[in-house]
């Protein structure tokens, strides 16, 4: 009787140890509204006092959507502080209260505003002005660009004015994490080149507005020839340091701040020669203190990670071609991490290859405006250019991941294997990475019996990939759009999807 009755709890203490260990992430739906298309335009704010945030833009029509932990609507609050004619909208959110900045035209002049609102979408303040541009016509291009720094302490609202095309006239705003103005700056920088081009920009703790400027050879080929600039709080003109890439050709330049470590990552892929095939990842560790390099290496991708890498279809040789690299992750010990997917687009008139969209002049200019932003979409941006009656089919494919150390030395490299296409869209391919500190979750959807299924693929600190069972609650009526998706907290990621065309969200639980 007593081994019995030790075998009966045994065999309860498993039964409930699998059953809490096979849980795995849960995913709570929101009801479609009648009022939210596939053409509705929105922004997943953030988790804010337990609610979860939207915004919402419907032919004018701005609302805060606010959902509750079971993502059952609350209250759906008609945001009347804006115009009609809305250019663009930012926001940054804090647990408390956040953020929204806009801009409209009125006559010709553009008017940048801030606003800020409660956990309840409530408006704790009046509209305050940043700042006004006089255009003296009727544009819809935005012209201010805002970004923060990871620990959101430091915002900066900044515009570019290109009318002169050798010298261009930045005007930036630095403020606080209370929109208190903290710097305002007029300075100009050179543009010598005629293939001058700005490659992302981004805000440090402490500041800083740090960005590259590279020269591309004729408009789409290879970059050979980078400075790194920097915009100090209390200086009066840009820090211009041109690196010496020793004669290398790279490839479209990422950059990222080390914060923990007051570095800077600077990442590109490189080829040996003209039209030739990527070789691997050429680096520069930038030390922010002294302003000088402090590192420059090259790995060059191995033969068994090419293979990993290719498609199906393709070759081992020209693995690469079609990657661009989507995420830089700096670790607190100073590693870090680089996250790159092959991208590619077809059609009835023949593939487009990243030498079409590389390139074209500058991507960011708009004809007739002289004022532009050069924050973009690093999707979207290589293929709204071609504008024909042809079918687009956009690939996004194998996910490539690789762990460098604080030298700079290979850790380890894996890829995650994928094959998603879809026809006039790019909503439903690509993937969103959800970071819960043990491991990273990459999010993306395939085909599984020919349904569209939500998958969930995780990579290990040591490299090791994970393909998680499948998301509990999936709804067969429901179609992600992962790459639009937001981590809202520690463990929990909001995920766009349709449903019979009607716009709603997903919570997940990790």
């Amino acid at each position: 009787m007593p081994f019995m009755k030790f075998l009966t709890i045994f065999s309860f203490i498993v039964s409930f140890s699998v059953a809490g260990f096979s849980q795995g992430p849960k995913i709570t739906y929101s009801e479609p509204e009648r009022e939210d298309s596939r053409r509705t335009v929105f922004e997943i704010i953030g988790k804010l006092n337990g609610n979860h945030i939207v915004y919402k833009a419907n032919r004018g029509e701005d609302a805060f959507c606010i959902y509750d932990n079971e993502m059952k609507l609350k209250e759906r609050i008609k945001v009347d502080i804006t115009p009609d004619q809305v250019i663009n909208v930012d926001f940054i959110a804090y647990p408390e209260h956040f953020f929204m900045v806009y801009q409209y035209q009125k006559k010709g002049v553009v008017n940048c505003v801030v606003a800020k609102f409660d956990g309840n979408a409530q408006k704790m303040m009046e509209p305050v002005l940043l700042d006004t541009t006089e255009i003296g016509w009727a544009a819809n291009n935005k012209i201010y660009s805002m970004v923060n720094s990871d620990d959101k302490q430091r915002i900066m609202v900044f515009k570019i004015n290109s009318k002169n095309q050798k010298n261009f006239l930045f005007t930036t705003i630095l403020f606080n994490n209370a929109f208190e103005m903290l710097d305002k700056k007029r300075m100009s920088i050179g543009m010598e080149e005629r293939n001058d081009y700005f490659t992302d920009f981004t805000l440090s703790n402490d500041g800083d507005l740090v960005f590259g400027k590279f020269v591309r050879q004729n408009f789409n080929e290879y970059i050979n020839k980078l400075t790194l600039v920097t915009k100090y709080p209390d200086s009066l003109a840009f820090s211009e340091k041109e690196i010496d890439i020793g004669g290398r050709l790279l490839d479209e330049v990422k950059i990222k701040i080390d914060n923990s470590n007051k570095r800077v990552l600077i990442n590109a892929f490189y080829y040996k020669q003209k039209r030739g095939n990527i070789e691997g990842l050429y680096t520069v560790i930038w030390d922010k203190q002294t302003n000088q390099r402090l590192k420059e290496m090259t790995s060059v991708f191995s033969e068994d990670l090419r293979v990993n890498a290719k498609s199906v279809d393709g070759n081992a040789r020209t693995a690469f071609n079609d990657y661009f690299i989507k995420n830089i992750i700096a670790r607190r010990d100073g590693g870090y991490m680089i996250i790159a997917e092959s991208e590619y687009t077809s059609s009835r008139g023949g593939a487009f290859n990243r030498w079409d969209y590389l390139g074209g002049g500058n991507p960011w200019l708009s004809p007739g405006n002289y004022y532009y932003s050069p924050m973009y979409n690093p999707w979207s941006y290589p293929y709204s250019r071609w504008n024909n009656s042809a079918i687009t089919r956009y690939h996004a494919e194998n996910i490539m991941v690789l762990s460098y150390s604080k030298e700079g030395s290979i850790e380890w490299s894996n890829v995650i294997p994928k094959s998603q296409f879809d026809d006039e869209t790019d909503n439903m391919v690509s993937f969103q990475l959800m970071n819960t500190g043990s491991d990273l979750h990459f999010l993306f959807n395939l085909y599984e019996r020919r349904t569209l299924m939500l998958n969930d693929q995780s990579v290990a600190p040591d490299g090791k990939v994970t393909r998680n069972p499948t998301l509990k609650n999936l709804d067969k009526g429901y179609e992600f759009m992962p790459r639009y998706a937001k981590q809202v907290s520690a463990r929990q990621m909001i995920v766009p999807c349709l449903y019979r065309n009607y716009l709603c969200f997903a919570k997940i639980d990790f």
